[in-house]
Protein backbone atom coordinates (compact mmCIF):
# COMPACT_ATOMS: atom_id res chain seq x y z
CA UNK A 1 0.00 0.00 0.00
CA UNK A 2 1.55 3.26 -1.13
CA UNK A 3 1.64 5.92 2.15
CA UNK A 4 -1.20 8.21 1.78
CA UNK A 5 -1.16 11.88 0.89
CA UNK A 6 -0.50 14.18 3.07
CA UNK A 7 0.87 11.25 5.61
CA UNK A 8 3.34 13.07 7.32
CA UNK A 9 0.60 15.63 8.45
CA UNK A 10 0.60 15.64 12.86
CA UNK A 11 -2.71 14.85 13.73
CA UNK A 12 -4.60 18.14 13.92
CA UNK A 13 -3.52 18.63 9.84
CA UNK A 14 -3.33 21.20 7.89
CA UNK A 15 -4.64 23.56 10.84
CA UNK A 16 -1.64 22.42 13.21
CA UNK A 17 0.82 23.01 10.25
CA UNK A 18 -0.98 26.49 9.56
CA UNK A 19 -0.53 27.20 13.55
CA UNK A 20 2.86 26.55 13.84
CA UNK A 21 4.31 28.12 11.00
CA UNK A 22 1.81 31.22 12.37
CA UNK A 23 4.21 31.04 15.56
CA UNK A 24 7.58 30.52 14.24
CA UNK A 25 6.66 33.80 12.54
CA UNK A 26 5.51 35.44 15.63
CA UNK A 27 8.29 34.75 17.49
CA UNK A 28 10.48 35.71 14.49
CA UNK A 29 8.59 39.51 14.92
CA UNK A 30 9.14 39.51 18.24
CA UNK A 31 12.57 38.62 18.37
CA UNK A 32 13.52 41.38 15.74
CA UNK A 33 10.63 43.89 17.91
CA UNK A 34 13.20 43.30 20.61
CA UNK A 35 16.44 44.15 19.30
CA UNK A 36 14.43 47.33 17.71
CA UNK A 37 13.97 48.91 21.16
CA UNK A 38 17.59 48.09 22.16
CA UNK A 39 18.83 50.05 19.53
CA UNK A 40 17.11 53.25 19.06
CA UNK A 41 19.88 54.95 17.34
CA UNK A 42 18.60 52.39 14.97
CA UNK A 43 15.14 53.60 14.24
CA UNK A 44 14.95 54.99 10.60
CA UNK A 45 14.58 51.21 8.97
CA UNK A 46 13.55 50.32 12.09
CA UNK A 47 10.88 52.04 12.38
CA UNK A 48 10.03 51.03 8.82
CA UNK A 49 9.82 47.55 9.32
CA UNK A 50 8.02 47.73 12.59
CA UNK A 51 5.51 49.14 10.60
CA UNK A 52 5.49 46.65 8.30
CA UNK A 53 5.03 44.06 10.66
CA UNK A 54 2.16 45.54 12.04
CA UNK A 55 0.25 45.81 8.48
CA UNK A 56 0.64 42.33 8.23
CA UNK A 57 -2.87 40.47 10.10
CA UNK A 58 -2.31 39.29 13.49
CA UNK A 59 1.03 39.95 13.85
CA UNK A 60 0.86 41.05 17.34
CA UNK A 61 -0.72 37.46 18.33
CA UNK A 62 0.40 35.30 20.81
CA UNK A 63 -1.01 31.69 20.98
CA UNK A 64 -3.04 32.79 24.28
CA UNK A 65 -6.53 32.57 22.60
CA UNK A 66 -5.59 29.41 20.12
CA UNK A 67 -8.72 29.27 18.44
CA UNK A 68 -9.26 32.58 17.52
CA UNK A 69 -5.49 33.59 16.70
CA UNK A 70 -5.10 30.40 14.62
CA UNK A 71 -7.62 32.00 12.28
CA UNK A 72 -5.40 35.25 12.16
CA UNK A 73 -3.06 33.70 9.85
CA UNK A 74 -3.71 34.22 6.07
CA UNK A 75 -2.55 30.41 4.98
CA UNK A 76 -5.66 29.10 6.95
CA UNK A 77 -8.07 31.19 4.64
CA UNK A 78 -5.91 30.34 1.64
CA UNK A 79 -6.15 26.16 2.84
CA UNK A 80 -9.95 26.88 2.96
CA UNK A 81 -10.63 29.10 -0.23
CA UNK A 82 -8.81 26.31 -2.21
CA UNK A 83 -10.37 23.49 -1.21
CA UNK A 84 -12.93 23.31 -4.20
CA UNK A 85 -15.26 21.09 -3.10
CA UNK A 86 -15.85 23.67 0.29
CA UNK A 87 -15.92 26.62 -1.61
CA UNK A 88 -17.58 25.82 -4.55
CA UNK A 89 -20.33 23.96 -2.94
CA UNK A 90 -21.44 26.87 -0.66
CA UNK A 91 -21.17 29.43 -4.09
CA UNK A 92 -23.79 27.25 -5.62
CA UNK A 93 -26.08 27.15 -3.12
CA UNK A 94 -26.33 30.98 -3.18
CA UNK A 95 -25.77 31.71 -6.80
CA UNK A 96 -28.58 28.65 -7.81
CA UNK A 97 -30.47 29.71 -4.82
CA UNK A 98 -31.18 33.57 -5.02
CA UNK A 99 -34.63 33.14 -3.87
CA UNK A 100 -33.46 32.66 -0.41
CA UNK A 101 -30.78 35.53 -0.56
CA UNK A 102 -32.61 38.13 -2.45
CA UNK A 103 -33.75 41.13 -0.65
CA UNK A 104 -32.96 39.45 2.39
CA UNK A 105 -31.25 40.20 5.80
CA UNK A 106 -28.33 37.66 6.10
CA UNK A 107 -25.94 36.64 9.16
CA UNK A 108 -22.24 35.31 8.41
CA UNK A 109 -21.40 33.56 11.09
CA UNK A 110 -17.33 33.29 11.25
CA UNK A 111 -17.24 35.17 8.23
CA UNK A 112 -13.30 34.99 7.88
CA UNK A 113 -12.01 36.85 4.48
CA UNK A 114 -15.67 37.09 3.71
CA UNK A 115 -16.15 35.18 0.64
CA UNK A 116 -19.43 33.80 1.37
CA UNK A 117 -20.59 37.33 2.53
CA UNK A 118 -20.10 38.16 -0.91
CA UNK A 119 -21.35 35.23 -2.40
CA UNK A 120 -24.52 36.60 -0.96
CA UNK A 121 -24.17 40.29 -1.47
CA UNK A 122 -23.99 39.38 -5.10
CA UNK A 123 -26.86 36.91 -4.92
CA UNK A 124 -29.16 40.31 -4.21
CA UNK A 125 -29.16 40.10 -0.60
CA UNK A 126 -30.39 43.20 1.48
CA UNK A 127 -27.00 43.75 3.62
CA UNK A 128 -25.27 40.99 5.21
CA UNK A 129 -23.63 41.40 8.83
CA UNK A 130 -20.50 39.22 8.95
CA UNK A 131 -19.36 38.45 12.04
CA UNK A 132 -15.60 37.73 12.58
CA UNK A 133 -13.65 37.63 15.59
CA UNK A 134 -10.20 37.08 14.82
CA UNK A 135 -7.85 40.03 13.22
CA UNK A 136 -9.10 38.73 10.01
CA UNK A 137 -12.18 40.88 10.22
CA UNK A 138 -10.13 44.38 9.35
CA UNK A 139 -8.95 42.18 6.47
CA UNK A 140 -12.25 41.54 5.61
CA UNK A 141 -13.34 45.25 5.92
CA UNK A 142 -10.92 46.33 3.11
CA UNK A 143 -12.27 43.34 0.83
CA UNK A 144 -15.42 44.39 1.05
CA UNK A 145 -14.53 47.85 0.35
CA UNK A 146 -12.25 46.72 -2.51
CA UNK A 147 -14.88 44.91 -4.05
CA UNK A 148 -17.69 47.65 -4.10
CA UNK A 149 -20.33 45.99 -1.33
CA UNK A 150 -18.97 48.46 1.62
CA UNK A 151 -23.16 49.64 1.55
CA UNK A 152 -24.54 46.28 1.45
CA UNK A 153 -21.70 44.37 3.80
CA UNK A 154 -20.83 45.29 7.38
CA UNK A 155 -18.06 43.25 9.42
CA UNK A 156 -18.17 42.87 12.62
CA UNK A 157 -15.21 42.45 14.62
CA UNK A 158 -15.63 40.56 17.90
CA UNK A 159 -17.46 37.45 19.60
CA UNK A 160 -21.02 36.70 18.35
CA UNK A 161 -21.70 35.69 22.00
CA UNK A 162 -20.63 39.44 23.18
CA UNK A 163 -21.79 41.79 20.21
CA UNK A 164 -25.09 43.58 19.22
CA UNK A 165 -26.19 43.49 15.71
CA UNK A 166 -28.17 46.67 14.51
CA UNK A 167 -31.21 44.50 13.24
CA UNK A 168 -33.44 42.64 16.05
CA UNK A 169 -34.08 39.93 13.71
CA UNK A 170 -31.98 38.37 10.23
CA UNK A 171 -33.66 36.30 7.27
CA UNK A 172 -30.56 33.54 6.51
CA UNK A 173 -27.94 32.76 9.07
CA UNK A 174 -24.96 31.29 6.93
CA UNK A 175 -21.65 29.57 8.13
CA UNK A 176 -18.83 27.52 7.39
CA UNK A 177 -19.04 25.89 10.91
CA UNK A 178 -17.57 22.46 10.64
CA UNK A 179 -13.98 21.28 11.76
CA UNK A 180 -12.19 17.76 11.94
CA UNK A 181 -14.31 15.20 12.93
CA UNK A 182 -17.43 17.46 11.74
CA UNK A 183 -16.73 18.97 15.40
CA UNK A 184 -13.79 19.15 16.35
CA UNK A 185 -12.49 22.94 16.97
CA UNK A 186 -16.04 23.52 15.60
CA UNK A 187 -18.12 26.99 16.03
CA UNK A 188 -21.93 24.92 15.79
CA UNK A 189 -22.16 26.35 19.28
CA UNK A 190 -21.96 29.82 18.18
CA UNK A 191 -24.17 29.48 15.08
CA UNK A 192 -26.80 27.63 17.41
CA UNK A 193 -26.49 30.78 19.78
CA UNK A 194 -27.20 32.82 16.87
CA UNK A 195 -30.22 30.99 15.78
CA UNK A 196 -31.85 31.15 19.01
CA UNK A 197 -31.06 35.32 19.32
CA UNK A 198 -31.51 36.56 15.81
CA UNK A 199 -33.08 34.19 13.48
CA UNK A 200 -36.48 35.23 12.51
CA UNK A 201 -39.40 32.89 12.54
CA UNK A 202 -39.26 31.66 9.08
CA UNK A 203 -35.51 32.07 9.00
CA UNK A 204 -32.87 29.61 7.29
CA UNK A 205 -30.09 28.35 8.73
CA UNK A 206 -27.45 27.06 6.02
CA UNK A 207 -26.49 24.59 6.08
CA UNK A 208 -28.97 22.93 7.92
CA UNK A 209 -27.84 19.05 7.99
CA UNK A 210 -24.82 17.16 8.85
CA UNK A 211 -24.14 13.73 9.40
CA UNK A 212 -21.31 12.09 10.81
CA UNK A 213 -20.43 8.41 9.37
CA UNK A 214 -17.81 5.70 10.03
CA UNK A 215 -16.05 2.84 7.70
CA UNK A 216 -13.53 0.31 8.81
CA UNK A 217 -9.49 0.03 6.82
CA UNK A 218 -6.92 -2.04 6.20
CA UNK A 219 -3.54 0.25 7.15
CA UNK A 220 -1.06 -2.03 8.22
CA UNK A 221 1.99 0.31 6.74
CA UNK A 222 1.22 3.40 7.83
CA UNK A 223 0.53 2.26 11.14
CA UNK A 224 3.50 0.42 11.50
CA UNK A 225 5.15 3.53 10.63
CA UNK A 226 2.85 6.16 12.76
CA UNK A 227 2.57 3.75 16.04
CA UNK A 228 4.70 1.30 15.66
CA UNK A 229 7.74 3.78 15.24
CA UNK A 230 7.90 3.98 18.92
CA UNK A 231 8.88 0.44 19.74
CA UNK A 232 12.69 1.20 18.16
CA UNK A 233 13.79 4.58 17.70
CA UNK A 234 17.46 4.29 16.27
CA UNK A 235 17.87 1.60 18.61
CA UNK A 236 16.06 2.95 21.56
CA UNK A 237 12.90 2.06 23.36
CA UNK A 238 10.59 4.78 23.02
CA UNK A 239 7.50 2.51 23.50
CA UNK A 240 5.95 5.03 26.47
CA UNK A 241 5.30 7.46 23.34
CA UNK A 242 2.58 4.92 21.40
CA UNK A 243 -0.01 4.99 24.07
CA UNK A 244 -0.50 8.63 23.19
CA UNK A 245 0.30 8.06 19.32
CA UNK A 246 -2.83 5.72 19.79
CA UNK A 247 -4.72 7.95 21.58
CA UNK A 248 -4.59 10.88 19.12
CA UNK A 249 -6.83 10.78 16.00
CA UNK A 250 -4.80 11.09 12.41
CA UNK A 251 -6.58 14.34 10.25
CA UNK A 252 -5.29 12.40 6.80
CA UNK A 253 -6.50 11.19 3.53
CA UNK A 254 -7.35 7.71 3.35
CA UNK A 255 -7.64 5.71 0.30
CA UNK A 256 -10.56 4.71 -0.54
CA UNK A 257 -9.11 1.02 -1.64
CA UNK A 258 -8.45 0.72 2.17
CA UNK A 259 -11.78 0.52 2.88
CA UNK A 260 -12.52 -2.97 4.13
CA UNK A 261 -16.44 -2.96 5.22
CA UNK A 262 -19.62 -1.07 4.84
CA UNK A 263 -20.17 3.00 5.77
CA UNK A 264 -22.53 3.30 8.32
CA UNK A 265 -24.38 6.65 9.26
CA UNK A 266 -23.70 7.24 12.86
CA UNK A 267 -25.22 10.49 13.79
CA UNK A 268 -27.54 13.50 11.47
CA UNK A 269 -27.34 16.81 12.99
CA UNK A 270 -30.80 19.17 12.03
CA UNK A 271 -29.14 22.64 12.65
CA UNK A 272 -32.20 23.90 12.91
CA UNK A 273 -33.85 22.35 15.65
CA UNK A 274 -30.93 20.75 17.54
CA UNK A 275 -29.46 21.79 21.27
CA UNK A 276 -25.59 22.05 22.30
CA UNK A 277 -26.40 19.23 24.00
CA UNK A 278 -27.13 17.50 20.94
CA UNK A 279 -23.01 17.05 19.78
CA UNK A 280 -22.40 14.79 22.70
CA UNK A 281 -23.60 11.30 21.88
CA UNK A 282 -23.28 8.06 22.38
CA UNK A 283 -24.81 5.98 18.73
CA UNK A 284 -24.16 1.88 18.23
CA UNK A 285 -22.53 0.73 14.66
CA UNK A 286 -22.26 -2.34 12.51
CA UNK A 287 -19.72 -2.12 10.11
CA UNK A 288 -19.95 -5.77 7.29
CA UNK A 289 -16.92 -6.97 5.71
CA UNK A 290 -16.85 -6.68 2.59
CA UNK A 291 -13.95 -8.93 1.40
CA UNK A 292 -11.55 -10.94 3.69
CA UNK A 293 -8.85 -8.65 5.46
CA UNK A 294 -7.26 -6.92 8.25
CA UNK A 295 -8.80 -4.06 9.72
CA UNK A 296 -6.18 -1.26 11.58
CA UNK A 297 -7.98 1.87 11.87
CA UNK A 298 -11.99 3.09 11.83
CA UNK A 299 -12.28 6.28 9.88
CA UNK A 300 -14.77 8.85 10.52
CA UNK A 301 -16.21 11.43 7.88
CA UNK A 302 -18.95 13.59 7.88
CA UNK A 303 -21.43 15.16 4.98
CA UNK A 304 -23.36 18.70 4.84
CA UNK A 305 -26.65 19.08 3.12
CA UNK A 306 -28.50 22.14 2.38
CA UNK A 307 -32.23 21.24 2.50
CA UNK A 308 -33.53 23.98 1.76
CA UNK A 309 -32.34 24.96 -1.36
CA UNK A 310 -34.40 24.25 -4.80
CA UNK A 311 -32.54 20.77 -4.68
CA UNK A 312 -30.78 19.40 -2.05
CA UNK A 313 -27.61 20.37 -2.17
CA UNK A 314 -24.34 19.46 -0.55
CA UNK A 315 -20.85 17.42 -0.38
CA UNK A 316 -18.94 14.57 1.37
CA UNK A 317 -15.65 14.73 3.37
CA UNK A 318 -15.91 10.80 2.91
CA UNK A 319 -13.00 8.56 1.14
CA UNK A 320 -14.86 7.58 -2.00
CA UNK A 321 -15.50 11.33 -2.70
CA UNK A 322 -13.48 13.90 -3.89
CA UNK A 323 -11.05 15.39 -1.19
CA UNK A 324 -11.14 18.34 0.71
CA UNK A 325 -9.10 20.32 3.23
CA UNK A 326 -11.15 18.46 6.27
CA UNK A 327 -9.77 14.82 5.06
CA UNK A 328 -10.73 12.09 7.23
CA UNK A 329 -9.96 10.96 10.77
CA UNK A 330 -8.28 7.91 11.48
CA UNK A 331 -8.45 6.29 14.83
CA UNK A 332 -5.97 3.50 14.91
CA UNK A 333 -6.74 0.23 17.20
CA UNK A 334 -4.26 -1.22 19.40
CA UNK A 335 -5.52 -4.69 17.38
CA UNK A 336 -5.22 -6.00 14.25
CA UNK A 337 -8.27 -7.71 13.72
CA UNK A 338 -8.58 -10.38 10.66
CA UNK A 339 -11.93 -10.21 9.29
CA UNK A 340 -13.64 -12.62 6.89
CA UNK A 341 -16.47 -11.33 4.51
CA UNK A 342 -19.53 -10.94 5.81
CA UNK A 343 -18.59 -11.16 9.58
CA UNK A 344 -19.58 -8.37 11.72
CA UNK A 345 -17.06 -5.38 13.72
CA UNK A 346 -19.70 -3.96 16.21
CA UNK A 347 -19.84 -1.61 19.09
CA UNK A 348 -20.27 1.84 20.38
CA UNK A 349 -18.71 5.17 19.67
CA UNK A 350 -19.06 7.92 22.60
CA UNK A 351 -18.30 11.84 21.20
CA UNK A 352 -18.16 14.47 24.12
CA UNK A 353 -16.79 17.87 24.17
CA UNK A 354 -13.55 18.24 26.51
CA UNK A 355 -14.49 19.43 29.65
CA UNK A 356 -11.79 21.72 30.01
CA UNK A 357 -11.89 22.98 26.39
CA UNK A 358 -15.53 22.70 25.10
CA UNK A 359 -13.30 22.89 21.26
CA UNK A 360 -11.61 19.86 21.94
CA UNK A 361 -13.03 16.14 21.40
CA UNK A 362 -13.16 13.16 23.73
CA UNK A 363 -14.01 9.84 22.30
CA UNK A 364 -14.54 6.61 23.96
CA UNK A 365 -14.60 3.52 21.13
CA UNK A 366 -16.13 -0.22 21.99
CA UNK A 367 -15.65 -2.91 19.77
CA UNK A 368 -15.83 -6.66 19.15
CA UNK A 369 -15.54 -9.20 16.84
CA UNK A 370 -16.57 -12.86 16.88
CA UNK A 371 -15.16 -14.40 13.84
CA UNK A 372 -14.41 -17.12 12.55
CA UNK A 373 -10.40 -16.89 12.61
CA UNK A 374 -10.42 -13.46 15.27
CA UNK A 375 -12.32 -12.60 18.29
CA UNK A 376 -11.63 -9.28 20.06
CA UNK A 377 -13.20 -7.27 22.31
CA UNK A 378 -11.70 -3.97 23.36
CA UNK A 379 -12.62 -0.33 24.56
CA UNK A 380 -10.60 2.41 23.71
CA UNK A 381 -9.88 6.09 24.00
CA UNK A 382 -9.18 8.98 21.79
CA UNK A 383 -8.59 12.38 23.01
CA UNK A 384 -8.87 15.61 19.46
CA UNK A 385 -6.86 17.97 20.61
Amino acid sequence: MDRRKGGDREANGGLAEATASRLRFDSDEEAEAEEVGMDVEESADAEKDEQAEEEVVGSDKTSADYYFDSYSHFGIHEEMLKDVVRTKSYQNVITQNSFLFKDKIVLDVGAGTGILSLFCAKAGAKHVYAIECSQMADMAKEIVNKNGYANVITVIKGKVEEIELPVPKVDVIISEWMGYFLLFENMLNTVLYARDKWLADDGVVLPDKASLHLTAIEDAEYKDEKIEFWNNVYGFDMSCIKKQAMMEPLVDTVDANQIVTNCQLLKTMDISKMTPGDASFTVPFKLVAERNDYIHALVAYFNVSFTKCHKIMGFSTGPRSKATHWKQTVLYLEDAITICQGETLMGTMTVTPNKKNPRDIDIKLKYSLDGHRCQVSRTQYYKMR
